[in-house]
């Protein structure tokens, strides 16, 4: 018979159908029910996991509180339990709200393989909890019983809403998550997604060429593009009525046409490739154009251009660029000085929302002839 750790909790039923438990644990004892779901991409590119890495400093700090005297440790460690726990309601009269009730939490304990639970939020203070000096601490937990991944990458997002967690590792997840969001996190699922597909699409430009939570930046030296300039490109021209994959958007349903806006987008960055080959694909460090500011005020321009150009039209290529010709030579992305930005050295060029206007503005000047 397998061993269990039983624990005396709380169960509370919110409506949803998810039971919610409250316990308390030994500090040493919440890795052995618990695992640590770290984001990574499997061997096909799908998305597992969702907890950024260690942050060392963070949990050294919390590792001096835990080593001091008179210790208070009240915040609650969240943790997605599968369905193979079980919960023995205690005998006896009901006190209190006929909503919570007390009784004794069983949890399987395995040798080897997968634990029967997830740490949810508190990652960080769990890993400092385990090189402190306290592995009897008692730790308050707060549980929710869930089979489905779903359920915990939406809760993990949730919870992290308003923490700095790292904007790559919240767009990279959007994608993965299929339940109803809030609006500030929803807004990027679609640009993320469209990133996933430019980052693999082999007609893409921008194929393997982008940075995502999960590049290994050591093995993938070519990944120079950061993800986060890209879905704010895709996000202001799907959004805005000037936006030329705005027409992809069913305003009425929120529908994307997935198809219709990578097309657009393959072909005008193609061209942008092929009018900078010397910039194309570099560090941002040695090209500009790679980095935040290049790919944003080329994303205004593409708006411009784009809006009059056909995807299915054969000639589009051939019009693309020659609207982008007036362009050449009077960019300096990888050297030099920008003459129509007040002689502004290539390297001061930043990724800060007045170069971003200043250049995108230069732009749209240049290709419209008024420069």
């Amino acid at each position: 018979m397998a061993a269990h750790l039983e624990l005396r909790a709380l169960r509370v039923s919110q409506g949803g159908g998810v039971p919610l438990y409250a316990f308390f644990v030994r500090a040493e004892d919440i890795l052995r029910i618990a695992d640590i779901s770290r984001m990574k991409r499997d061997e096909a590119g799908g998305l597992l996991g969702y907890q950024r890495g260690e942050v060392q400093h963070h949990v050294n700090e919390i590792v001096e509180y835990l080593n001091s005297e008179n210790v208070l440790f009240p915040n609650a460690i969240i943790l997605a339990m599968s369905s193979t726990v079980r919960f023995r309601q205690s005998r006896g009269p009901q006190v209190g709200d006929s909503s919570c009730e007390a009784g004794l939490l069983s949890i399987p304990l395995t040798s080897s393989g997968q634990r029967p639970a997830w740490i949810v939020d508190g990652q960080q203070r769990t890993l400092a909890l385990m090189k402190s000096r306290r592995p009897d601490l008692l730790v308050p937990i707060t549980a929710f019983v869930s089979d489905d991944f779903e359920v915990h990458r939406t809760q993990f997002l949730l919870v992290n809403k308003v923490k700095p967690l790292p904007s790559g590792l919240i767009s990279e997840l959007l994608p993965a998550v299929n339940t109803v969001l809030p609006a500030s996190l929803s807004k990027n699922k679609i640009p993320s997604a469209l990133c996933d597909i430019l980052d693999k699409d082999p007609e893409s430009p921008f194929c393997g060429l982008i940075i995502r939570e999960t590049t290994d930046r050591k093995a993938t030296s070519t990944a120079v593009v950061t993800d986060n300039s890209l879905i704010h490109v895709i996000r202001t021209s799907l959004n805005s009525v000037h936006g030329c994959l705005y027409q992809y958007r069913n305003v009425a349903t929120g529908e994307i046409d997935v198809d219709g806006v990578r097309l657009t987008l393959n072909l005008f960055w193609q061209q942008v490739k092929a009018t900078f080959p010397d910039a194309w694909g570099k560090d941002p460090k040695s090209s500009r154009l790679m980095g935040g500011v290049g790919i944003r005020a080329m994303g205004a321009l593409m708006d411009r251009i784009m809006g009059s150009v056909s995807v299915s039209d054969p000639e589009a290529p051939g019009r693309i660029n020659a609207a982008l010709k007036p362009l050449e030579g009077r960019c300096a992305w990888t050297a030099g000085t920008w003459e129509l930005l007040n002689n502004l050295q290539w390297k001061h060029l930043q990724n800060t929302p007045a170069h971003v206007n200043l250049l995108s503005n230069m732009l749209i000047r240049v290709c419209a002839g008024h420069a």
